[in-house]
């Protein structure tokens, strides 16, 4: 079991930034691949970004490129999500996520195994 805990959230005015982190704990030894998810109400969960364990190797959703960037500290067993140039449409629960998958890094929410319990991100017009 990987144990999630997801921090950072908050409101910020559009145009503003703010770094999310996510810290692991329990059998760490297991992750291959972080995430970062979110949701918006009445919407489904969305890919935002992730990386792999092992090497540097990182993906991003299309809506955030060139504004979100995503980092790992494996000594910390932390993930961080660096996000620029916020726009209301990001408002959102953002949910860090841990992946068992190997070679790949996943970008769909049935390929990750461990959730965190979610920080709500909102932007304000």
């Amino acid at each position: 079991q990987v144990h999630l805990v997801e921090s950072g959230g908050g409101l910020v005015q559009a145009g503003g930034s703010l770094r999310l982190s996510c810290a692991a704990s329990g059998r760490t030894f297991s992750i291959l691949a972080m995430g970062w998810f979110r949701q918006a109400p009445g919407k489904e969960r969305e890919f935002v970004a992730a990386i792999g364990w092992k090497a540097d190797s990182t993906t991003y959703a299309d809506s955030v490129k060139g504004r979100i960037a995503i980092s790992r500290d494996s000594a910390k067993n932390t993930v961080y999500l660096q996000m620029n140039s916020l726009k209301p449409e990001d408002t959102a629960v953002y949910y860090c996520a841990v992946s068992k998958v190997p070679f790949i890094v996943p970008r769909t929410t049935r390929e990750y195994n461990y959730w965190g319990q979610g920080t709500q991100v909102t932007v304000s017009s």
